[in-house]
């Protein structure tokens, strides 16, 4: 073959000449022929963003919104109705002098406040004692001792709440004092059971592998263990804050004040009004706490547990 010949073949249909020039013309942009096989770049104008798009639409499918508006509308929306159906029957019903002085001079408010302010106190005692030790309960120097520390817990709340906040009223004396102190040790129990449950309930070979990657023994806690036992731990604490609510009310008992005086009042003056009131304030109350807990507990919860629910 002569030289002249190999030109004028690369020329009309060899690698480079018009032919495959022309061909390049026709491809799209970004698309290339290297020696028969054909390519392209995925550059940031090209594949990536569809790349993106459908793992964006496989991560919005695998990983559902936490908060629906169902959730966040629904519970408010049934409170808001039986509050406005008993201030429309408090608005027609006939009170005598007794059950006006019950509820008159802002009565209402006032319990309702004290009620409120029980169950934060309480609850956050709660927290700052139960959660540090069932941390300390699960490490090993001390992990022997959790068996005696659930049995002190179970104690407390097996006990009767009303029994105890009379024992409490002889040792301390009546006022708020001996009703935060009941309410706490009633309360322990549920966090500090969840925290316990949800720290052992993580993977030793996960947490082998964080110490054996350089990860400190507090850094292993803040970072897996912890964030791991979110959901058992939140529970634990959604369940403490209704039981506070409900014992909030002996709390009348021993001069703690509270919503349980207009149920004691109601009780004793034998006015009905007054007891629905305060009966229905308390339903409403922990409903209200519970829906606000179960939302915390969602917004709360790592997103790494919601992969494949």
């Amino acid at each position: 073959m002569s030289p002249s010949s190999a030109g004028g073949s690369g020329g009309v249909g060899g690698p480079g000449g018009v032919g495959d020039s022309g061909r390049d013309r026709q491809r799209p942009e970004g698309e290339h022929e290297v020696r028969g096989v054909a390519f392209r770049d995925d550059g940031p104008g090209t594949g990536a963003p569809e790349a993106a798009g459908v793992g964006s639409a496989v991560a919005s499918e695998r990983l559902p919104r936490r908060v629906t508006w169902l959730k966040v509308v629904l519970m408010p929306a049934v409170l808001a109705v039986v509050l406005l159906a008993t201030w429309l029957w408090f608005r027609s019903a006939d009170l005598d002098s007794i059950a006006q002085n019950a509820l008159a001079d802002g009565n209402v408010w006032l319990r309702f406040t004290e009620h409120v302010e029980l169950t934060a106190i309480s609850t956050f005692f709660v927290l700052v004692i139960a959660v540090p030790l069932g941390i300390l309960l699960t490490r090993p120097a001390l992990r022997k001792a959790a068996p005696v520390a659930t049995a002190l817990a179970n104690i407390g709340q097996a006990t009767p709440a009303i029994g105890l906040l009379a024992l409490l009223v002889i040792w301390l004396g009546i006022g708020k004092k001996a009703a935060l102190i009941g309410m706490i040790v009633y309360a322990v129990l549920p966090v500090l059971s969840n925290t316990i449950a949800g720290l052992r309930a993580n993977d030793p070979t996960l947490l082998e592998a964080a110490r054996g990657i350089g990860m400190s023994r507090a850094g292993v806690l803040t970072k897996i263990e912890l964030p791991l036992a979110v959901p058992l731990i939140l529970a634990g604490v959604r369940t403490a804050l209704v039981l506070n609510v409900g014992t909030a009310t002996l709390a009348a008992f021993g001069g703690g004040g509270g919503l349980g005086d207009l149920i004691t009042s109601g009780i004793q003056t034998q006015r009905m009004p007054v007891l629905v009131l305060g009966s229905l304030l308390t339903v409403a109350l922990a409903l209200f706490v519970d829906w606000l807990a179960s939302l915390v507990e969602l917004l709360l919860r790592p997103r790494g547990l919601e992969v494949g629910v």
